[in-house]
């Protein structure tokens, strides 16, 4: 086997969608979180959030884009481009402010998608109908949903700020509409064993999930779980039970979720904790091995839920 028939690729997905090389263009909104409002808010994110490699957020719209894909665009040779609103809760803002956001995008030249970051609790009917008539002028809608995991003793011990439930219930409201979701979820975190892995392939499988995301859980400096860390009042697992449960995840998988990421990536100078001190690139190396010599891909244990005790039962 080799890595493309071991997992579907989020890059093989756009290939088919647009029939040519598509890249995501990150956008920096003026935007915080409801789950900070009263509270750090989940106890793993940073005071940056999770915008890392994006432009400062007092450069317009069209700016970032416009710089960000004149950019990519030459050293990727890319045409067609993906506008990613990515870092904290693009929906937490008032709807004519959005809207603006929105509209400021489609100025831009050769975007073919808008891709929007937020939470479950901060999806409205309003701007659901509102991204539909931005998808009838020709633009693909995706929505990206953090979610981390499906324990929800877990969901309350992040301070995640909702639950399954309320997920699901998003994941079911957006797909009224022909919009695309993908699912953020994070495979290592210190409350979860592998059982809660297998669940979220189970729950997430059981969904209209498109896309799925997921993270190796890094430690970000001033944050609670950082100092829960430094104290010893957590412990993560090893990288070879993160590459196990990375594995018993996807093999369970609904075999038509493409996967957009098995890693995450964050700046050494900002972090205490990340990959184990090595790179995505050798980690992605090691789960390719372990797939090819336990001879696993995406999809090889997903089983229709409903159908399983009659199946073990021979009727």
């Amino acid at each position: 086997m080799n890595e493309k028939e071991i997992y579907y690729h989020y890059s093989d997905y756009l290939k088919e969608k647009y029939n040519t090389k598509v890249y995501k263009l990150p956008v920096n909104l003026p935007v915080g979180c409801p789950n900070r409002k009263d509270s750090q808010g989940c106890i793993f994110c940073a005071p940056v959030g999770t915008g890392f490699e994006s432009l400062e957020e007092n450069i317009s719209v069209k700016n970032q884009l416009i710089k960000n894909r004149d950019y990519i665009g030459k050293r990727y040779k890319a045409k067609k481009f993906i506008a990613y609103f990515q870092n904290y809760t693009n929906t937490y803002l008032p709807f004519e402010q959005f809207k603006t956001y929105i509209n400021e995008a489609m100025e831009v030249e050769d975007i073919v998608e808008i891709s929007i970051s937020t939470r479950p609790d901060c999806i409205s009917k309003k701007i659901l109908d509102f991204l539909l008539e931005v998808h009838n002028k020709g633009y693909e809608i995706n929505i990206e949903l953090g979610l981390q995991s499906v324990n929800y003793k877990t969901l309350q011990l992040i301070n995640r700020g909702h639950g399954l439930g309320e997920f699901i219930s998003a994941v079911l409201n957006i797909k009224k509409y022909p919009f695309t979701i993908c699912t953020h979820m994070i495979l290592n975190l210190p409350y979860d064993d592998i059982t809660d892995v297998i669940e979220g392939a189970n729950v997430l499988s059981s969904l209209p999930v498109d896309i799925i995301k997921l993270h190796s859980l890094y430690i970000a400096k001033n944050t609670i779980l950082c100092e829960q860390y430094e104290n010893g009042k957590i412990h993560l697992c090893s990288k070879d039970e993160y590459i196990n449960r990375l594995g018993e995840f996807l093999s369970r998988l609904r075999p038509n979720i493409c996967i957009e990421r098995l890693f995450a990536r964050a700046p050494e100078r900002d972090v205490v904790f990340a990959n184990w001190n090595s790179s995505w690139w050798k980690l992605k190396d090691e789960f390719v091995s372990y797939m090819c010599e336990n001879q696993l891909k995406q999809g090889c244990n997903y089983e229709i839920l409903n159908e399983k005790a009659l199946k073990k039962a021979g009727f």
